[in-house]
């Protein structure tokens, strides 16, 4: 899933960006308003988790743009204050979600999943295809009932195929959904991973690759 974070208390927005990345999450951070609605304008974004109290646009203004915009992101709005009149008000500019500060790193994970599966076709909470079973909440995969020692990115990957339900997904969506801006979009990373991936998940192979096309599950 891609998220952007839009904090702009630097330490703050970089530990939310770390947490989020060791949940296989592709994470881009900026930490003004003005840049939030730049990203979004030419990122296809899953969630955004957007502190309201922002410098130049405020989160409010923000807010209620995302929700103009016809590809519209998910909003988790933070904010120092946690009264029900604000919640209130930060739902009506078109925030689906709403975290007072200070927050539990787990809530705010749960909280993006949640939202993240709400932007997307209904799918079942545990992913299944033959014997590959994969978990996004627990952030465990197995097959034939034994786990599989995969890296978050490789989990990553595994997931988006498999929440693909078949159909062939390219090396460039793959690159645009599972990892963050500071990719060379060039890169060969993500034929790297798959074929990082392949051995992991054993015989007989689950991934196909279609020439000209991408991959499917």
């Amino acid at each position: 899933m891609r998220v952007l974070v839009v904090e702009d208390h630097a330490e703050l927005a970089q530990s939310v960006a770390r947490v989020l990345r060791r949940e296989g999450m592709a994470v881009d951070v900026v930490h003004d308003g003005l840049d939030a609605l730049e990203r979004t304008s030419v990122t296809d974004y899953d969630v955004v988790v957007l502190d309201r109290d922002l410098p130049g646009v405020h989160g409010d203004e923000v807010c209620r743009k995302l929700a103009e915009q016809p590809l519209q992101a998910r909003v988790l709005m933070l904010t120092a204050s946690g009264t029900i009149a604000h919640r209130v008000e930060g739902f009506s500019l078109g925030a689906d979600d709403y975290l007072p500060k200070p927050f539990a790193y787990a809530e705010l994970v749960a909280r993006i999943r949640a939202l993240a599966r709400r932007s997307q076709p209904a799918l079942p909470p545990v992913l299944v295809r033959g014997d590959l079973r994969l978990d996004p909440a627990q952030r465990v995969a197995s097959r034939a009932g034994e786990r599989l020692p995969l890296t978050p990115k490789e989990f990553a990957v595994l997931e988006y195929l498999l929440a693909a339900q078949g159909r062939v997904v390219s090396a460039e969506e793959l690159l645009e959904r599972v990892w963050d801006e500071a990719t060379d979009p060039f890169t060969t990373t993500v034929k790297a991973t798959i074929n990082r991936l392949r051995p992991k998940l054993g015989n007989p192979p689950v991934i196909e690759t279609i020439p000209r096309g991408g991959y499917r599950i």
